[in-house]
C-alpha cells in the first residue's frame, strides 16, 4: 500500500461537511453483539502490512500513529484524531521526511472492550482520511490503568514490511498516544481471539518493544486533560519500556499531536533543527503554541545534539533506538 499524491486541497474538500464520526456514532447504536470494526481497520487476517516505494514515492519512509480510544482518554481522543488530518500535510510541506506513508491504529482493552484494536493500511494519499472516518471511538477501558498498547508493538513488529529499512536501512517511525500503561505481555489468547494468528507463547512487553525498535524509532506521548496525564507512575513506566526519557512526550495541548510527531520526525532525520522548527510553528501558529511544543520536545532535542555527528551533520536515522 501507499500509492497515491497527497493533496491537502482533496484532504479539506473530502473532510468538509462531513460527521468524522457518523460510522462510530451508528455502530454503538447498535446492540453491543452486533458491534465490529470497519471492514477497512479489521485486524482478523492481519497478515502484513506494507510501506513500499513506487514511482510516486521512490523514498517512502513509514510512520505508525497508535491512538488510545478508551474512556480514560474521552476528553482529548477528538482532538487528537482530528489532528492527525494535518499531520500528512506538515511532514510534506515542512521536508521533514521524504515520502511519509502514515498508518493508524486505535487501542482499547482486549480484556474488555468489544473492539480492542483497529488498524488502517500504510497511506500517502486522503485515503488515510477516509480510513480515520471509520474508527469506532468505543472509550471503554479496564479501569485499572493499562491498556493493550503492546498490540500496536506487536503489530508493528511482526506484521509490517517496510521499504525505508529494507531497501535503505532507515527505520521508520512509531508513535503510540494515550495516558496508561501498557500490560506487560502480549497474551497469546488474546492475539488469537483479535487477529486470528497463533503464538506459542505470550510475548512480554520489553520483548515486542525490542522488536519494534529494531525497525521504528519509538515514542510515548502522554497527553494532558486525559486521566492520568501527570501521573509519575505512568510517566515512569513508558521511560522504562521505551528506554529513555527522550521518548516520552508529555504534550499540554493534543490538538497540537500533529505539530509534535512531525517536529520529532524532522529532527531525528536532522531534515530541521529543534529551533528551526519552533520557529516554523511559532511563525504559522503564534509563540504560545510553538511554546507547547517546545515543552513536549526539550528532552528528545537535548538526547539527539547529544548524539555523535557525521561529516553529514546529524547521526543516521538508523542510530536512534
Amino acid at each position: 500500500m501507499g500509492s497515491g499524491l497527497w493533496s491537502d486541497f482533496d484532504y479539506k474538500k473530502s473532510a468538509k461537511g462531513a460527521d468524522a464520526f457518523k460510522f462510530s456514532d451508528a455502530t454503538l447504536k447498535k446492540p453491543v453483539e452486533e458491534w465490529a470494526p470497519h471492514e477497512l481497520l479489521n485486524p482478523r487476517d492481519l497478515k502484513i502490512r506494507e510501506s513500499r516505494d513506487s514511482a510516486e514515492h521512490p523514498e517512502s519512509n513509514a510512520v505508525m500513529v497508535g491512538l488510545d480510544v478508551t474512556g480514560s482518554m474521552a476528553q482529548v481522543v477528538v482532538k487528537v484524531r482530528d489532528s492527525m488530518g494535518r499531520l500528512m500535510d506538515m511532514l510534506l510541506n515542512g521536508k521533514y521526511v521524504k515520502d511519509p506513508q502514515l498508518l493508524l491504529y486505535a487501542v482499547g482493552d482486549a480484556t474488555t472492550d468489544k473492539i480492542p484494536f483497529q488498524v488502517s493500511q500504510f497511506e500517502s494519499d486522503i485515503r488515510i482520511n477516509d480510513q480515520l472516518t471509520k474508527v469506532i471511538l468505543e472509550g471503554g477501558g479496564g479501569g485499572q490503568m493499562t491498556e493493550s498498547y503492546e498490540l500496536g508493538f506487536y503489530v508493528a513488529a511482526r506484521h509490517t514490511s517496510i521499504d525505508c529499512l529494507e531497501k535503505r536501512g532507515r527505520k521508520g517511525y512509531l508513535f503510540t498516544i494515550g495516558d496508561e500503561m501498557p500490560y506487560p505481555n502480549v497474551k497469546k489468547t488474546e492475539v488469537k481471539k483479535i487477529f486470528d494468528v497463533v503464538l506459542e507463547e505470550s510475548v512480554p512487553m520489553k520483548t515486542i518493544v525490542g522488536e519494534a525498535q529494531e525497525k521504528y524509532h519509538t515514542f510515548h506521548i502522554l497527553p494532558k486533560g486525559s486521566d492520568h496525564f501527570g501521573n509519575e507512575r505512568v510517566r515512569n513506566k513508558w521511560i522504562d519500556v521505551l528506554g529513555e526519557k527522550a521518548f516520552v512526550l508529555m504534550l499540554e495541548d493534543p490538538s497540537l499531536t500533529c505539530e509534535v510527531i512531525a517536529l520529532a520526525i524532522g529532527m531525528t532525520e536532522g531534515a530541521i533543527t529543534f529551533e528551526e522548527g519552533l520557529q516554523l510553528v511559532a511563525d504559522k501558529s503564534g509563540q504560545k503554541t510553538a511554546g507547547v511544543v517546545r515543552k513536549a520536545l526539550t528532552d528528545l532535542a537535548e538526547y539527539l545534539d547529544g548524539k555523535p555527528k557525521t561529516k553529514k551533520g546529524p547521526p543516521p536515522a538508523i542510530t536512534l533506538s
